[in-house]
């Protein structure tokens, strides 16, 4: 059996991260099993669809580098794949399911409805439209709802990949909506005709699909189709981890995350692991090593902690797997001097965990790199003690003495080296420990009050442009 799996969104929002994951597992799946990944949009709720939604949601579903093999984009064998393009099918269905016996027009209005409802309340007993179906079933002429006639009032059981058997009484099955009013299908009847049509072999969804399934599996039934295998998803919860994750708890669209600096690959890593995990301690996954593990199977049936800090530290290790180079080009991280950025790589793969951080950080801390520093006196002696004003004089002094001697371009720990030298003899002397060296010589090369440490801010400026920042703080001594 070649395996096809589906994601199939309705354009009525954004990309939230809970789609992201049903989307990232049946494109997993697919291409762990050498089959075909299909995104199909289901545009049939034409009172809640949102313009540009389906753009957006394609948009966000590259970004992830969640590439369909069959869409209203790239097409395929079984066009089309916009589901409100599909009405004829539908509609054909439909009449066979009539002439079977199994459909007919509600003959009722909407008060008659909602009289049976508030009845079946006051009797304090479930409200099943299959109790008021009319004996005599009229012609369909399209203007009235069409409704399944269940073939068959019986107890389901199925088997589902992830949380095994799952079963549902009677009062599961009723007469459902096939085709409304307005000659549009409803989700219940449409998805399961356009999964028979596009051959799908297993669906990925939520648990909140689980009560209706009874009413698809009676649909099949009555169709004499084959369903899908199903493999139920977790729910994502929320960051305290005792609700669903949900817009006021930070859900976001997944674009929005690309705008603050994650990498794609962090999202799939980070989607992948809410709710599943290959075995073993290790975290971090490439794209291929994650469809090479994927495995329906080892999905959890408990609901998944949205970890924002979880997402944070992965990003940041993504983030350290790049080269220097690819670093600045996919942060789109810019700068006065090229060659400073370059070698400012290193500190901010260690200090930030988001490209906007980077960002954040090259505007702030590290603007010293390219703007020369304007150091105030009373920052630059504010270590030394009241009776010693000459001590930091003397410090950068002897700092300037070791630039001297250096070559043009040192290391972090080189820089260390030469420099820490002169802080532990100050510190074995008494004249006020490492900081009477270590301050004002920060202070002289970046001119802000918080900075990288000394040793970095060397190996970034170069010794020429360090030796012109502290005889400058000299000056002003």
């Amino acid at each position: 059996m070649s395996v096809r799996t589906r994601f199939a969104p309705s354009p009525t929002g954004f990309l939230h991260v809970g789609s992201a994951r049903t989307a990232l597992y049946a494109w997993l799946f697919a291409k762990k099993h050498g089959g075909q990944f299909v995104l199909r949009i289901e545009d049939t709720d034409k009172a809640r669809e949102v313009e540009g939604a389906i753009g957006h949601l394609m948009e966000s579903l590259k970004w992830l580098g969640i590439q369909w093999d069959e869409s209203i984009d790239v097409g395929g064998p079984y066009e089309p794949y916009l589901q409100s393009a599909r009405i004829d099918s539908h509609q054909d269905y439909a009449r066979r399911l009539i002439d079977a016996g199994f459909a007919y027009p509600d003959p009722y209005t909407a008060e008659e409805v909602d009289e049976f409802r508030k009845q079946a309340e006051a009797e304090k007993r479930p409200f099943l439209f299959r109790d008021h179906r009319p004996e005599q079933f009229d012609e369909w002429d399209g203007t009235k709802p069409l409704r399944f006639c269940v073939p068959t009032i019986k107890r389901y059981e199925w088997e589902d990949v992830v949380f095994g058997t799952l079963s549902a009484g009677e009062e599961a099955l009723d007469d459902f909506i096939l085709i409304k009013g307005d000659g549009y299908p409803t989700y219940n009847f449409a998805h399961v005709i356009d999964d028979i049509e596009m051959r799908i072999t297993h669906v990925m969804r939520g648990q909140e699909f689980i009560s209706s399934t009874p009413k698809f599996l009676s649909l099949y039934d009555a169709l004499g189709e084959t369903p899908p295998i199903f493999a139920t998803l977790p729910p994502i919860l929320g960051d305290e981890g005792t609700k669903k994750l949900s817009k006021r708890d930070g859900a976001k669209d997944i674009l929005e995350y690309k705008e603050e600096g994650y990498l794609p690959e962090t999202m799939i890593n980070f989607l992948a692991f809410l709710g599943w995990n290959p075995g073993g301690e290790r975290e971090i996954y490439t794209r291929n090593e994650l469809v090479a593990s994927f495995e329906l199977e080892r999905i959890q049936r408990s609901g998944a902690r949205f970890d924002e800090e979880k997402l944070l530290f992965m990003n940041r290790e993504h983030m350290r797997l790049l080269s220097d180079e690819a670093f600045i080009e996919r942060g789109g991280l810019q700068a006065p001097d090229s060659m400073k950025l370059r070698k400012a790589v290193p500190l901010l793969k260690e200090r930030t965990h988001t490209f906007g951080e980077a960002r954040t950080m090259l505007t702030g801390e590290l603007s010293c790199l390219w703007e020369a520093p304007k150091p105030a006196k009373e920052l630059l002696i504010s270590k030394e003690p009241a009776e010693r004003t000459d001590l930091t004089k003397t410090a950068l002094g002897a700092v300037l003495e070791a630039l001297g001697g250096a070559p043009e371009t040192l290391s972090p720990e080189e820089a260390k080296s030469l420099l820490m030298p002169i802080a532990d003899a100050e510190e074995a002397l008494g004249k006020g420990g490492r900081g009477g060296v270590l301050w004002p010589t920060r202070y002289a090369l970046s001119g802000l009050e918080k900075s990288p440490d000394p040793f970095t801010l060397v190996s970034i400026l170069g010794t020429a442009e360090s030796t012109s920042r502290v005889r400058t703080a000299l000056a002003i001594l």
